[in-house]
């Protein structure tokens, strides 16, 4: 099945002010964030992108443009189904004064019973996440062989929620997972089970490049070792 390269996106103006942002409307990339996105396409140069995916909102959009900028023909598509966690009532307010709500204590330390006032449940968010990576996963290997890599760009929560399903995680343990914004996390996807090849990677991505191997040209070396893809 496909290759997925999560892009959480990039530094943000709610990352520096604390905020948590949700699904408040303009909140753009700062100037830390800019300069990420403007990075992305060479981090990703030599990795033949079959599509890339975006949440609806415009931080996530924001960076993937220079993306799409330097790859013209690399389609766009918007994906709701990977958008922000609800946070309802929350959104837009300071982290430090959420730290002494009692729910931060049940959304760290057991997320699977969180549900946010006014907003959705932790549950909620994963599995409509999971599944529409499972949709894209299939519509990918359609299109473009089992072989393809596609981008997906998306917020902490939700890869740190897809990570925890590829690894077979129940959700109260996601909050063990980090990924800093612009970050790289690749998940290979097998008929049986994933496999997590990169995790909150800030560096090269040349490694995943497909290579000419004896018998199989073009395949893509995601992994070393037993039990590799």
């Amino acid at each position: 099945m496909a290759t997925l390269i999560l892009v959480r996106h990039g530094r943000s103006t709610a990352n520096t002010s604390g905020l948590l942002a949700g699904r408040t409307p303009g909140v753009a990339l700062d100037e830390r964030g800019a300069a990420q996105a403007a990075a992305l396409p060479g981090r990703l140069a030599g990795i033949p992108l079959a599509a890339a995916v975006s949440s609806p909102l415009q931080r996530c959009r924001e960076t993937l443009q220079p993306l799409l900028d330097a790859r013209p023909g690399l389609p766009l598509h918007v994906e709701d189904r990977v958008n922000e966690c609800d946070y309802g009532d929350w959104s837009g307010r300071k982290l430090a004064e959420l730290n002494d709500e009692p729910l931060m204590e049940v959304v760290q330390a057991h997320p699977s019973a969180a549900a946010f006032p006014g907003g959705e449940s932790m549950r909620a968010m994963q599995d409509r996440a999971v599944a529409a990576v499972r949709d894209w996963n299939a519509r990918i290997e359609a299109e473009h062989g089992e072989d393809a890599v596609y981008a997906l760009c998306s917020h902490g929560d939700i890869i740190k929620s897809l990570v925890a399903d590829a690894l077979g995680l129940h959700l109260d343990l996601f909050q063990r997972i980090h990924v800093d914004p612009c970050s790289l996390t690749v998940i290979r996807y097998t008929r049986l089970r994933p496999f997590l090849v990169r995790l909150g990677d800030t560096g090269d991505l040349a490694a995943l490049a497909p290579r000419e191997t004896a018998g199989n040209s073009g395949a893509a070396e995601v992994g070393g070792g037993a039990g590799a893809p």
